[in-house]
């Protein structure tokens, strides 16, 4: 493409241990790591934001659970810590080794989604079975194996993607392993994990060239049986009759949706005041998990829902602009690993947000970045930081490129 991206800078820029304008974005230099001052500044808004908000919805849990007001905090504390050493590991390693070893990543993701099903491997939270305690950590499975599935489909596609463009087995060959994750993720069951696997797969073969008209019938099949999924499954068909009609049931079925459309309605514009909601007092479970959107709504408001909506609308952006920049570099396998991440983040955020809302059924997905607990953290860490990764090898490439220009 003969279009400039908007993270090129000269050379001498490159070189500079200042901190660099380039366009709209400031750029600074992290030992051999350029590094994108506003990205870098929205995942920590999202960090501090997020721990202050699990604090205020956690402080009375912690008596419940220990007798201790600070249990959940000092143990986000340390996932946040955890997440973030896993993250400076993870933006050490050259992109390359991590393309060679997608394949082997994404088998020993459904290696662990087999091992959680063992009885005693797993743990049983709410009926599902979605967790492993590792090192007395607690990680859901499923965390991993987004990650995973982004880093395996992203080499897939660059190795495969004439195949993909042109024909229909190679645009539904790599749906075949996604099939079986999605099946060992339904019998925990986690049907919100298996969607958001199924959309970073097909959002990375749609953006690698497949062709409309085959994409649209692999979508309208994938929505058909998502749909029969729902219907024979009473617990499925019950979230989804509730979302319909949250007012029915309100002491029952729909009493978490309830609670939370109470949230927002007391959070008005500027909310009731930071610690002063009184919905996460038992009355709106998960309100620390899943539900912590609806806490900001009730304590920060309108203005602190638009924040938190502004700020995930920014980093999805900045990783297809990323992604784009890579592209245009010539680094395939980059790009749609920055794509897949931004859709990653962007739909989960989504959902998480549209269940707080009652816009979308209740799914058990976390708000990334925000929400408690460790497995989602330290993977959520993982992935911005690979973000970074990729950002960091597109500004070195377009850097030596311009180099060679002038000597050439």
């Amino acid at each position: 493409m003969s279009t400039m991206s908007p993270l090129v800078v000269t050379k001498d820029r490159a070189r500079s241990g200042r901190e660099t304008g380039v366009g709209s974005i400031k750029i600074f230099r992290v030992g051999q790591f350029n590094m994108d001052a506003l990205l870098m500044a929205a995942c920590i808004c999202l960090l501090v934001i997020g721990y202050i908000m699990v604090v205020s919805s956690s402080l009375h849990l912690g008596v419940k659970m220990s007798g201790s007001e600070l249990y959940y905090p000092i143990r986000q504390l340390m996932h946040i810590g955890l997440g973030l050493f896993l993250g400076g590991c993870v933006v050490a390693v050259p992109m390359q080794y991590w393309e060679n070893a997608g394949p082997w990543l994404f088998l020993f993701g459904l290696l662990l989604l087999v091992m959680v099903l063992i009885p005693g491997l797993g743990i049983k939270v709410n009926g599902s079975v979605r967790w492993m305690s590792i090192a007395g950590l607690r990680i859901q499975v499923s965390e991993v194996v987004k990650f995973f599935a982004v880093i395996y489909m992203a080499g897939y596609v660059t190795r495969h993607q004439q195949s993909v463009r042109d024909s229909a087995f190679g645009l539904v060959r790599p749906l075949l392993l996604f099939s079986l994750a999605c099946i060992l993720l339904l019998l925990e069951p986690d049907f919100g994990s298996a969607v958001v696997i199924l959309i970073i797969a097909m959002g990375i073969m749609f953006l690698a060239g497949a062709r409309i008209s085959q994409f649209v019938v692999l979508l309208l099949s994938v929505a058909v049986l998502a749909m029969l999924l729902i219907y024979f499954s009473p617990y499925r068909w019950a979230r989804v009759t509730s979302f319909i009609r949250p007012w029915d049931d309100p002491l029952g079925t729909d009493f978490q949706l309830v609670q939370a459309l109470i949230s927002f309605g007391r959070g008005e514009w500027f909310g009731v005041g930071l610690g002063s909601g009184i919905q996460k007092m038992f009355y709106l479970p998960e309100a620390h998990t899943d539900f912590l959107f609806s806490v900001i709504a009730e304590e920060l408001g309108l203005l602190g829902v638009f924040t938190i909506i502004g700020l995930f609308a920014f980093l999805t952006w900045r990783a297809f602009e990323i992604a784009l920049a890579a592209e245009q570099a010539g680094q395939a396998f980059s790009s749609f690993v920055a794509y897949g991440l931004g859709i990653w983040f962007g739909f989960q955020s989504f959902v998480n947000m549209g269940v707080n809302m009652g816009i979308l059924p209740t799914k058990g997905l976390t708000l990334p970045l925000m929400s408690y607990g460790g497995g989602s953290m330290m993977i959520m860490c993982c992935a911005v930081a690979l973000l970074f990764r990729v950002h960091s090898e597109v500004l070195q490439t377009t850097a030596n490129d311009s180099k060679k220009r002038r000597h050439d």
